[in-house]
């Protein structure tokens, strides 16, 4: 019974091309929602796996042993098997909670950061401009939601590009995708499987906010053309911002 714990150990592997191929058939918000969905079960399932093997270890041990009449399926599997899997499921599960803590304080004092220096700045309603000559605009959730662009990147624009560049950017804010790119960014860090995934998720967002900055400015074209042209430009740029904050400059 307890080979039957490698399958969602192994099923994350064949995520990646599957959520490709989703973000090309489906719409690009069911594709969005039904990636990031799966991605939360996969990774659940495989973290429930690695602790299953570690308690088939414990009950492998005298002092656990007679807690095995409780729970009969986990004492099938050979010693031999047994215990080598445990003592990697307690390594896996260290190195995941190791770098999932490190990861979410790392991006907490990246967005304190953020949030501090859009604190700082003029606003107009939700848009704050930052004086930099380095191309950069994303989206900075929080409370409030703000659209955080640098001098550089509005040079880089047309009046009519940077309205589409901003409608993108609200969708973002409006959609909670820092929410998605959270989840599948800590869930790749939890199982090397679902790496690719993260990819496909921030690509499936920033066509989300595409087609959205598209409806707002009634030209897809335009739209298109500023995203571009964002994009380009701010390819040399040293980003500051959380990695959880969604950017057309990332498209």
């Amino acid at each position: 019974m307890t080979f039957l714990l490698l399958v969602p150990l192994a099923l994350p592997f064949l995520v990646g091309p599957l959520a490709r191929r989703a973000l090309e058939r489906l719409a690009p918000a069911t594709a969005l929602w039904m990636v990031t969905g799966s991605t939360v079960v996969l990774v659940c399932c495989s973290l429930t796996a690695l602790g299953a093997f570690v308690l088939t270890g414990l009950l492998q041990l005298p002092l656990f042993a007679a807690f095995g009449e409780l729970v009969r399926p986990l004492r099938a599997g050979s010693y031999m098997f047994v215990v080598p899997a445990a003592a990697f499921s307690v390594g896996a599960l260290a190195v995941c909670l190791w770098t999932v803590v490190r990861t979410v304080l790392r991006q907490a004092r990246a967005f304190r950061a953020a949030t501090s220096d859009a604190d700082l700045r003029s606003t107009a309603g939700d848009l704050c401009v930052i004086d930099s000559p380095h191309p950069d605009a994303y989206a900075l959730p929080g409370r409030p939601h703000r659209i955080v662009v640098t001098t550089g990147m509005l040079r880089s624009l047309s009046p009519q590009e940077r309205e589409a560049l901003f409608a993108h950017e609200r969708a973002h804010n409006a959609g909670g995708h820092h929410y998605f790119l959270a989840v599948t960014e800590l869930a790749a860090l939890c199982h090397p499987g679902l790496r690719p995934v993260a990819g496909v998720i921030r690509l499936a967002v920033e066509r989300v906010a595409d087609e959205a900055a598209a409806a707002v400015v009634g030209d897809r074209r335009l739209t298109a053309r500023a995203i571009g042209r964002a994009a380009l430009a701010a390819r040399a740029a040293d980003e500051q911002r959380p990695a959880f904050a969604p950017a057309a400059t990332s498209g």
